[in-house]
């Protein structure tokens, strides 16, 4: 019955699925990091990698560490301003290598600030990315994407639309982190005592990121590494909508804070609007996040909640989202539906949704009614999809 707990899922069936999403992320490959004309793109190395090419070059592992400054700490993209290197050794890394960013196809701004960027990769395909300022500081949040398209299908979201055609590679993923960047001017990387204008990433764009796990780990590891970009993990938030094998996995080896879209608080409805629900119900996830290692009342987990006019925003769905929070260190942020074209639902009205968050309040957690930024230029929450519809090989 709706709300009912799940059986607990056991280790080995936890392990074998998990398993099945690695496979089944194989299908979707991202395009190898080789041009046609033969150069490697050095973007989304891991650092053994890196040494691992210049090894092969007869080159010691120091310059693997040069290298990963010049890219990742100064955010340059030509080897012979790289002027701590020898001249003779720029010319050979530009032979081999290059030092690569997405191109941007179009930049809008909107009228509160919010900048998106449609980035178009070598095989052609597209995602969104998004900046979105703060309202009170000079500072904001990289909305990153780690797939084309979306396999979720969730029934609010534009992206979900979209079918899925491939994952982005950690190159792409980074990439989009780096070319925001560049749009802002911040480089080289502030240092900690430096206000950084693209101050956190939050993994919440196209794409579910557990569906292209070992991608988007190393590239939240190359955005961690204190020698270059130099996020911490508390400054990168990764939204799911709650592959529960992976959950355990992501928090043991990344340790970032983790969201999670709720949308629903019963199976029944969750099942309709958030169809991986089916997979991996309420019960299953909420165990999910009272195992994320590091989860306290320092980091609590946020889980999203898109307001549905109707749907799920009545008092009593909100009495029940606090009962099933009970023991999570949890805030809930209420997102206002966002509009897209063809869409069949609307937006809760502003008393309904405070009606809803003092109710959560008053439980204890916080319930911020989030403002929606971007609207006019399709940016906000749930809106980002692109045309990108070719070569998928198959359902996810």
């Amino acid at each position: 019955m709706p709300g009912a707990r799940a059986a607990p899922v056991s280790a080995e069936l936890t392990a074998a699925e998990r398993e099945r999403i690695l496979a089944k992320a194989a299908l979707f490959t991202p395009p190898p990091a080789t041009l046609p004309d033969g150069r490697r793109d050095l973007v989304g190395l891991s650092r053994a990698e890196l040494e691992a090419e210049m090894a092969a070059i007869g080159e010691k592992p120091f310059r693997a560490k040069q290298l990963w400054h010049w890219i990742y700490h100064q955010g340059e993209r030509d080897f012979a301003r790289m002027t701590s290197i020898a001249g003779a050794l720029r010319a050979r890394l530009a032979e081999r290598f290059v030092i690569g960013r997405p191109e941007v196809a179009t930049e809008q701004t909107g009228r509160d600030g919010t900048r998106k960027w449609l980035l178009q990769w070598r095989d052609g395909q597209q995602v969104e990315t998004v900046y979105i300022p703060d309202s009170d500081e000079d500072r904001g949040a990289v909305c990153i994407s780690t797939q084309v398209g979306c396999t979720l299908s969730c029934r609010f979201c534009h992206t979900g639309t979209q079918r899925l055609v491939r994952n982005l590679g950690a190159a792409e993923i980074v990439g989009q982190f780096m070319a925001a960047r560049d749009s802002y001017g911040e480089w080289p990387s502030p240092k900690d005592d430096v206000p950084r204008r693209l101050s956190t990433i939050v993994v919440m764009g196209m794409g579910e990121p557990l569906y292209n796990y070992e991608e988007t780990a190393k590239a939240l590891r190359i955005v961690m590494d204190g020698e270059g970009i130099g996020l911490s993990r508390r400054r990168i938030t990764l939204s799911t909508s709650g592959v529960v094998p992976m959950m355990d996995r992501c928090g043991r080896e990344l340790g970032v804070n983790l969201a999670v879209s709720l949308h629903a608080v019963t199976d029944d409805l969750r099942n309709e609007i958030v169809p991986l629900n089916r997979k991996y119900p309420i019960a299953a996830l909420l165990d999910a996040c009272r195992r994320y290692p590091g989860a306290s009342n320092a980091r609590r987990i946020t889980f999203e909640y898109v307001m549905l006019r109707g749907v799920n925003d009545s008092e009593a769905e909100a009495h029940e989202l606090v009962r099933l929070l009970r023991g999570i260190p949890a805030k809930v942020n209420l997102i206002p539906f966002n509009p897209w074209p063809g869409s069949p639902y609307r937006t809760s009205t502003y008393e309904q949704t405070a009606r809803f968050a003092a109710i959560v309040n008053a439980a204890g957690y916080s319930s911020p009614i989030r403002r929606p930024r971007g609207r006019d230029i399709l940016a906000a929450c749930g809106q980002l999809k692109t045309e990108s519809a070719r070569g998928r090989p198959g359902a996810a």
